[in-house]
């Protein structure tokens, strides 16, 4: 991904945080020929000792993608974080043009299959019980035992060890104080969730005073 220097995100802790307040991403594989691409949610795993991050998740078993994990080919996933467009009119400078801000973060990695039935039951217990936990009475993984082996037999699992990460923030960094401050004023008052989400983006990862 080409990052300008401005808007290059390094910090660790921050990057972890918009993986999991963003978890839905595209993940693409190629098999030397055309790319292909699904659309899911991913967790990432913090890596522990001498174990590295992982992003871990499942496909329907239809989906021709898991058949290309078995190769070990490197595989990007990348997670969309809020945008909004920019207006010239928003800035103090005289001089602007229209942009988009936006966040995005690229993972990439070597997917590996998972073959334990067990372990793929436990992955699915980990994706509920991470997403319903903000939920007032959680949704519990508990099927009969017919249906759920009818439902492993339906998707397959898999985990991404990840080698490197790209993550771009593009925030207005390159702006002056002045023109953030009328950005910001600016998103604030529009009622899109896109532009009020992508405000609160701006005021955790620079330094805007209120």
């Amino acid at each position: 991904m080409y990052i300008p220097p401005a808007f290059k995100e390094d910090d660790p802790q921050r990057i972890v945080e918009f993986l999991r307040q963003h978890p839905f991403a595209t993940l693409i594989s190629t098999n030397g020929a055309a790319p292909i691409a699904s659309h899911v949610p991913l967790l990432h795993i913090p890596g522990t000792g001498d174990k590295p991050s992982k992003l871990m998740g499942h496909v329907a078993r239809a989906n021709p993608q898991w058949q290309q994990f078995e190769s070990g080919t490197s595989v990007l996933a990348i997670f969309h974080g809020p945008h909004a467009y920019i207006s010239p009119n928003w800035y103090e400078a005289e001089v602007a043009v229209p942009t988009w801000n936006y966040a995005a973060v690229h993972v990439y990695g070597t997917p590996a299959l998972m073959t334990s039935q067990e372990d793929l039951w436990n992955q699915l217990q980990t994706m509920v019980e991470t997403f319903e936990a903000n939920h007032p009475q959680p949704w519990q993984l508990q099927l009969p035992g017919d249906v759920q082996e009818k439902l492993l037999d339906m998707i397959v699992g898999f985990e991404i060890e990840i080698t490197h990460i790209e993550a771009q923030f593009k925030l207005g960094q390159n702006r002056s104080q002045a023109d953030r401050l009328r950005m910001l004023g600016h998103l604030e008052s529009s009622d899109h969730p896109s532009n009020q989400a992508v405000t609160r983006l701006v005021r955790r990862t620079l330094e805007v005073d209120e």
